[in-house]
């Protein structure tokens, strides 16, 4: 039995990492999926390849949520699922509250924290015109425990896990149908991690492999997750199972937040 057979899903930063994993399964599992993304010809291809639907987006962009949640209703006859997943760490060179420039904190908060508001500005009021659904906000640990190397990232983590519960609130009081939680990805293998490693190693004199051990060390099971393992999560929350779940914050993370 196909778990999102006639729903519609929307998966922003879908080209690649764990947007991508989560677009291909919702795919298999019969739900009828747009993926967004900056990267236009990575989308395309990632569309082709998986069967779904690419619409090029800048997800800071009002004007572009406008018109994506149009165009999808339209086609699909309605929204049931939104996966706000797009997110960005930030200018390498911008780790620490010291190094941070105001320009550069503001523009990760524009993409990690604004694109979920108006993700769900937009999303909410047509998820619950088209019977109900599901809105899942990619969170990450960084919300859950101090990051002093990549401090506007995890600001704007916790502001999008707190800006959940309040979405999931004011939807349940209003009773229109639709449920909002966040998932907290531990240490996913994508290019974003390898990226990390590489960063982290600079600022602190060491090879980007010895970073990976060290981070791996924190990671209590031992290995680091894959997206797969993200992508299951979203399918329980996309899914009617967890149709009694909203306002919660789901930890993928090895249990990484209690060595942390």
């Amino acid at each position: 039995m196909l778990r999102l057979a006639n729903k519609s899903a929307i998966i922003t930063g879908g080209a690649s990492g764990i947007g991508r994993a989560i677009a291909s399964l919702f795919v298999e599992e019969g739900a009828d999926v747009t993926i967004t993304d900056i990267n236009a010809v990575a989308g395309r291809e990632t569309a082709r390849q998986i069967g779904a639907a690419f619409f090029e987006q800048d997800v800071t962009q009002e004007a572009g949520w406008k018109a994506l949640i149009k165009a999808v209703s339209a086609r699909s006859n309605g929204l049931h699922i939104l996966v706000n997943n797009a997110g960005i760490t930030g200018n390498r060179n911008e780790t620490n509250p010291e190094l941070t420039t105001l320009d550069g904190w503001n523009a990760v908060m524009a993409v990690n924290a604004g694109s979920v508001f108006l993700g769900c500005k937009y999303g909410v009021p047509q998820i619950a015109q088209s019977g109900g659904g599901s809105i899942i906000n990619m969170s990450s640990i960084a919300a859950l425990v101090a990051t002093p190397f990549l401090s506007a990232y995890g600001a704007s983590k916790a502001a999008v896990c707190q800006f959940s519960k309040s979405v999931a609130i004011h939807c349940a009081e209003q009773a229109n149908g639709v449920r909002c939680n966040t998932i907290h990805p531990g240490q996913i293998v994508t290019p974003m991690l390898e990226g990390l490693f590489e960063d982290v190693g600079k600022l602190a004199g060491l090879s980007a492999e010895t970073m990976r051990d060290e981070f791996l060390k924190k990671v209590p099971q031992g290995e680091f997750g894959l997206p797969k393992d993200i992508a299951n999560m979203a399918l329980f929350l996309a899914s009617d199972e967890s149709s009694h779940v909203t306002g919660q914050q789901l930890v993928v993370d090895g249990g990484m937040q209690y060595l942390s």
